[in-house]
């Protein structure tokens, strides 16, 4: 008869909220159902490590350590069961303090600082033997070969498809030598780098500590150096010295979980368990899916488990007191003499947020310190004779605009695309030659896999570096393509004129292209915006009649072997000034034809004219034997219907240019209704056209 729900479902409610993100409800329920009756849910453990994870989620700290104590005297616990608890703490560090996280997936892709933009996304050294994907974005090639089995998609991007497994990685040439030429010593500290890594898979761990001295001594500020030479040294028990590598990579690069895993794994080796979790715990405020710094944290051996006067538990760090914790949970034993003791140290955990904060301005200290020495401007020579840089930067004298040159139109890279073969190129001129051939325009590798995908993706370092060093070339560059594309956008002057068949206003025209010099000029209509062309007929002298019409694209299909099909419909009339050629189609500079307007008598005149013939035209259509008008309404479509004012448009009403598409005339015999300005004598024109027609057939 009590006032309180039963317990089974009050731990139905508190699981669901659990689930949703109102965690404090979560708390709430839970404690409820301890009020109601709490010595016969003692023995729900179950329950009270829910409430206690909900609790640690709510931020109650506080409560969920007493319950996780409460939880260990009546069950024994596994390790992984504190797994929330970890996730929760480190979460916390991270949002108070403000850290960056590497990803949400679990991995150590952090972002790389402002002054080096020459380091692997994946692995955060310098940029070895560089690959540039698809998708635009380069990493070293001994990256993606390690990741290719488990990804399948651009670490940055997440594009699909990027890291096939039978596709085969070709090192980007121009990326590759501009780094040798402005790196050498770090190139040679990557390579040594690689080397060493092979003898340590090798179980030669001192052969391999030899590489990395060297390559050190090559590159003194790659944190990846020092990090991995930490591991090395703790394999051969150089304790001391693997924390002092630790410590140099993570004063390198502060916010770089891996680094801060190592530090932890040295600080653990020297016996130092404190600091050990201390960095444990920070690593995974950075990486929370770092499962090796999580089960590091649940494995700190702590053997002494003596008291601590009150005085000194005061100036212990959180860290400390969370590791106590762990012990407590993990620990075998029920509760003893030593429960006062577990509880005195839970009461000092709670200080683990307000403390977090001396850990995060020793970090940013030595964040600062090292980029105060790795951003100051290099002079002309800075880079020494092994050519190491401290912040890798190339002083702006060093580049020779030449080395980032297109070499298909000696210019600078503008909107650079690398092939899968590792050539680099301006976009437009890859696909003008792609029109030609679907080969490399320099190795002669098979593009035809990049035709048919017809996605050309910029590489993005490529950009940057040109942005950073060449900027004024850059900005030359730049108005120099968009002169051309403005010149090219201009529908008066040098307008593309695609020589095929006679085209009308209104009439839809598709095209089949396959020609090199028309999939440019299709092309270069697309990325105008403009998406018009003019057609016109052939000329035996002129080589295209004087009049045609402009067409619009609507759509393009592209076929995988570089042919296209275009659908388009004719918009206005045109005459041709001048005629004249580019990049191997022509051009023409044209005015635009209407019809000449008439009022009056003579406007009345043409009333009746346009109703008669239309009449005409729609009997004669409606003669035709079915199979031909099929064709005809496939192709051309219905006959548009009779207008109530045929001068309301400067081309004349619709249905005149549809029945001129279908009628069966020569092209030279359909051209001068086209140049007509009368629309009275275009429409005595197709009366006679008609009137022909149908005397022909009644013979």
């Amino acid at each position: 008869m009590g006032s309180h729900p039963p317990r089974q479902l009050l731990l139905q409610f508190a699981a669901g909220a659990f689930q949703a993100p109102s965690l404090e409800r979560a708390a709430e329920l839970c404690g409820s159902q301890l009020q109601v009756d709490a010595p016969s849910l003692l023995p729900e453990w179950q329950a009270l490590l829910k409430r206690a994870d909900a609790l640690a989620y709510g931020g109650r700290l506080h409560e969920a350590f007493q319950l996780y104590q409460l939880v260990s005297c009546h069950q024994q616990l596994r390790a992984e069961q504190l797994e929330k608890l970890v996730e929760c703490l480190a979460q916390g560090i991270r949002l108070r303090e403000q850290l960056p996280a590497c990803c949400s997936g679990g991995g150590s892709l952090l972002q790389p600082r402002d002054w080096d933009i020459f380091s692997c996304r994946k692995c955060q050294g310098f940029l070895f033997e560089p690959v540039s994907l698809p998708c635009g974005h380069t990493f070293c090639k001994k990256c993606l070969e390690r990741d290719r089995t488990t990804e399948s998609h651009c670490a940055l991007c997440k594009e699909e498809g990027r890291l096939a497994a039978g596709q085969h990685l070709r090192v980007n040439v121009i990326l590759s030598n501009l780094l040798a030429k402005w790196f050498p010593g770090q190139v040679k500290a990557s390579q040594l780098r690689h080397e060493g890594n092979l003898l340590y898979k090798e179980k030669k761990p001192q052969a391999a500590l030899q590489k990395y001295n060297e390559a050190v001594s090559l590159a003194p500020n790659d944190h990846l150096l020092y990090s991995n030479r930490s591991q090395i040294n703790s394999t051969l028990k150089s304790y001391e010295d693997a924390l002092h590598d630790a410590e140099t990579a993570c004063r390198l690069q502060p916010y770089w979980s891996k680094g801060h895993l190592r530090k932890g794994q040295a600080f653990a080796n020297v016996g130092k368990t404190e600091e050990s979790l201390r960095e444990f715990l920070f690593c995974l405020a950075l990486d929370f899916g770092n499962r090796t710094a999580k089960s590091e944290a649940q494995k700190v051996n702590v053997e002494q488990k003596r008291s601590f006067p009150a005085q000194e538990e005061q100036k212990m760090s959180d860290c400390v007191s969370l590791r106590k914790s762990i012990q407590m949970i993990e620990s075998k034993k029920g509760c003893s003499e030593d429960e006062n003791k577990h509880a005195s140290t839970l009461e000092s955990a709670l200080r683990i947020s307000e403390k977090c904060s001396l850990l995060k301005r020793k970090h940013c200290s030595e964040e600062m310190r090292s980029d105060e020495v790795a951003c100051k401007l290099m002079k002309k020579g800075a880079i020494d004779a092994k050519g190491s840089s401290a912040g890798r930067r190339v002083p702006f004298e060093f580049v020779d605009p030449s080395d980032l040159d297109c070499s298909l139109c000696m210019r600078l890279f503008y909107e650079p695309v690398t092939t899968p073969c590792g050539h680099t190129f301006c976009l437009k001129c890859l696909e003008r030659c792609l029109d030609h051939n679907a080969k490399c325009p320099l190795c002669k590798e098979g593009l035809s896999e990049c035709l048919a995908l017809r996605k050309y993706c910029k590489t993005v370092m490529m950009e940057e570096l040109i942005a950073k060093y060449l900027p004024e070339e850059l900005t030359e560059r730049r108005k120099i393509y968009e002169e051309e594309i403005a010149e090219l956008s201009n529908l008066n002057k040098n307008v593309p004129i695609f020589v095929c068949t006679m085209a009308y206003p209104t009439v839809p025209c598709p095209l089949h292209i396959f020609e090199p010099c028309y999939r440019l000029m299709i092309r270069r209509c697309m990325e105008t915006g403009t998406k018009q062309f003019g057609m016109c007929i052939g000329d035996p002298v002129k080589g295209f009649a004087d009049y045609g019409c402009i067409l619009e694209i609507r759509n393009v299909e592209f076929f995988a072997d570089g042919r296209s099909v275009v659908d388009s419909i004719g918009k206005r009339r045109f005459k041709v000034i001048e005629h004249s050629q580019r990049d191997g189609y022509n051009t023409a500079d044209i005015e635009y034809i209407e019809d000449q307007k008439v009022q009056g008598e003579n406007y009345a005149e043409l009333l009746v004219l346009h109703d008669s013939v239309y009449d005409q035209a729609y009997m004669w259509f409606n003669s035709l034997k079915q199979p031909l008008k099929s064709r005809i309404l496939s192709h051309f479509g219905p006959m548009p219907a009779k207008e109530p004012d045929p001068q309301a448009s400067p081309n004349g009403p619709a249905w005149c240019w549809w029945v001129l598409a279908v009628l069966p005339l020569e092209s030279r015999a359909q051209l001068p209704f086209l140049a007509m300005k009368s629309l009275k004598d275009r429409l005595n024109g197709i009366r006679r056209v008609l009137t022909f027609m149908s005397r022909t057939r009644s013979r």
